[in-house]
């Protein structure tokens, strides 16, 4: 075995690995109840983009389609995670508000001032 092959296997064992690792942050994103506030957009949108941008290189100057398809999955794995987070902060948001900011009982959209207004009352 080479040098050459030698970091191949180390590099393609460990971004195994790093792939790996972001199954817990998924499965703690799916359970959040709260809107994922923990997870960091931009933090995953920064290591989406350097992935992709690694993958692109392999591809480009170097031909490594081994090194490519690593980024790749790296790169899938910080956009589900950004997917997820997103979704969930949309739902979370959607439970936040009320779901009829006003109703027509009420008279019209701003309510019936009468009821809060001091200079309206007798």
């Amino acid at each position: 075995m080479t040098l050459a092959d030698a970091t191949l296997a180390v590099f393609t064992l460990f971004n195994t690995l790093r792939f790996l690792a972001y199954v817990p942050q998924i499965a703690r994103a799916l359970k959040d109840s709260s809107g994922a506030q923990a997870i960091s957009l931009g933090t995953w949108s920064l290591f989406l983009v350097s992935h992709l941008s690694a993958m692109a290189y392999a591809v480009v100057n170097q031909n490594d389609w081994t090194m490519a398809t690593l980024f790749l999955l790296n790169g899938m794995g910080c956009a589900l995670i950004i997917a997820i987070a997103t979704v969930k902060r949309s739902h979370y948001r959607r439970q936040l508000q009320p779901t009829e900011p006003w109703s027509s009982a009420d008279g019209d959209y701003y309510g019936d001032l009468s009821r809060t207004a001091p200079w309206m009352k007798n």
